[in-house]
């Protein structure tokens, strides 16, 4: 999954991720972070203008006049500056180096805790962040585009462990709850489908409320997950992970309502906004499978669109996850 959801992970240098067995995830983050941050230092890390502010006897910058006048720094001949210097103690480097702490105190094996220690020297001069504070809404551009891939990493690490006061250590609870594993789901499916499929239009669109005036005003927005087009035919595609399917009503199975509701809206709307051309519009809710005995692959036609209910078994060796994806495709998609 985090080789279609982080495509650089198909790069030659992480080959061994691929076929190495991993103790547990934070195992497995541990050597993609080890792989990627030592690859970047190779290249150089990246570095951005920081304010500083000291107190010196050469000025520097701009001088801080009611900082220098209240702490009377002029009477030993010093002066507050602030100024800009171009440093690698910047954001992206301080989420590293913070990251690379936070593993260090968790339960790994000594030949990759080696490994990240022998990293941390070429963060000397980077400062660390409060983990549970780090805002992760980051422009990437040109520059830093590289630390994509890394970052990502160090928000799936963090977001993971779980803090504790207990003796002052960070405890190894689940590791990625389901709102992440939700996300990186999501980003799975879509990108394994643009990367197999390059003949078929797969996108994640939003669309539009087919209304009979312009007022849209406090109407949710209809954000799809996955969207797979080729000639008429649509298919919308709603990842769902959770950790039950269904919900239990008097001891009756059923699924979340609110899903179908979602997924009809989506499905119905999106037709609307095709009926001037020769279109086929179907939706699908892909739940993650579960330990649940009963699993539902269903088929429905509502008001002449189908509605398909599947799962996808994660836990099972990746040609035959491909080949349930694939099996997708081939049924609503490019179907003989």
């Amino acid at each position: 999954m985090l080789c279609y959801a982080f495509s650089v992970l198909n790069e030659n240098e992480y080959n061994k991720v691929c076929t190495e067995d991993f103790e547990n995830t934070l195992e497995l983050f541990a050597e993609i972070l080890d792989i990627g941050i030592k690859k970047q230092i190779k290249q150089g890390l990246v570095k951005d203008y920081i304010e500083e502010n000291e107190v010196t006897s050469l000025i520097r910058g701009k001088i801080n006049i009611s900082n220098s006048i209240k702490d009377q720094s002029f009477l030993k001949r010093q002066l507050y500056c602030t100024y800009d210097e171009f440093s690698i103690n910047c954001y992206l480097n301080q989420i590293i180096k913070s990251t690379l702490n936070l593993i260090l105190k968790n339960d790994l094996s000594k030949e990759r805790k080696s490994k990240l220690k022998k990293i941390l020297p070429y963060f000397r001069e980077v400062d660390t962040l409060e983990v549970n504070k780090i805002n992760w809404k980051i422009r990437y551009d040109r520059n830093n585009q590289n630390y994509r891939m890394i970052i990502g990493i160090c928000y799936l690490t963090i977001k993971g462990l779980l803090q504790t006061e207990d003796r002052g250590n960070a405890k190894l609870m689940e590791f990625l709850d389901d709102q992440r594993m939700s996300r990186l789901y999501e980003k799975f499916i879509l990108e394994y489908y643009k990367l197999e499929y390059p003949v078929i239009k797969v996108h994640s669109p939003q669309i539009k409320w087919q209304l009979d005036d312009d007022n849209s005003w406090l109407l949710p927005v209809m954000q799809t997950d996955i969207v797979l087009s080729y000639g008429d035919k649509t298919l919308i595609i709603d990842a769902k992970y959770y950790g039950n399917i269904f919900r239990k009503h008097y001891d009756v199975n059923t699924l979340h309502s609110g899903n179908l509701y979602q997924i009809f809206t989506y499905v119905k709307n999106k037709e609307i906004e095709l009926s001037d051309k020769s279109h086929e519009v179907s939706g699908m809710l892909l739940y993650a499978k579960t330990d649940e005995k009963l699993v539902p692959n269903q088929k429905y036609t509502m008001s002449g669109n189908v509605i398909c209910i599947k799962t996808l078994n994660l836990n099972q060796d990746f040609s035959l996850i491909k080949k349930q994806l694939d099996d997708i495709v081939h049924e609503f998609i490019l179907e003989n």
